[in-house]
């Protein structure tokens, strides 16, 4: 799938994760301050990618800069939980999150689901309503950063 030469790609192999990673690494761990222990967990190692959870990545020219991960969700009435979005720095703002994000709303429809839930950072909240995600319930912290429950229905 290529958008504004954004080309979105399932996570199949350890390369793939590592670019994902890449990101990841960059948003969470060294602007945000998150360490890596609390980041990188067992869906993103030894092969935790495949099944049921969906990590995928989008690609600018050849280069990793969007990932996000779709899987189920049994600890609420979602059916899907959406996380780990991110995308780098220099490159936000210019419309490739919301593209990424409208291809994990297809990915998800493919697999039936119907409603989603993720854990929005407070400044990307706004980002979120304007894809049609509502917000609700108290500010948590995750990775001690702030967050809102946000849900989906497709």
């Amino acid at each position: 799938m290529a958008h504004m030469q954004l080309e979105i790609r399932r996570v199949e192999t350890q390369a793939d994760m590592d670019d994902a990673l890449s990101i990841r690494r960059a948003v969470f761990i060294d602007e945000q301050n998150v360490s890596e222990d609390e980041e990188i967990d067992g869906h993103d190692r030894d092969g935790g990618w495949l099944g049921e959870v969906v990590q995928m990545t989008g690609y600018l020219n050849g280069k990793p800069v969007v990932t996000g991960r779709l899987m189920p969700d049994t600890a609420s009435d979602a059916d899907a939980h959406i996380g780990r979005v991110a995308v780098l720095k220099e490159l936000r703002g210019k419309g490739y999150g919301r593209l990424f994000m409208l291809a994990l709303h297809d990915e998800a429809r493919r697999r039936a689901y119907t409603k989603l839930r993720l854990g929005a950072q407070l400044h990307a909240i706004p980002f979120y309503e304007s894809l049609g995600y509502v917000a609700s319930g108290d500010v948590f912290l995750d990775a001690n950063i702030e967050h809102r429950r946000m849900d989906l229905s497709l």
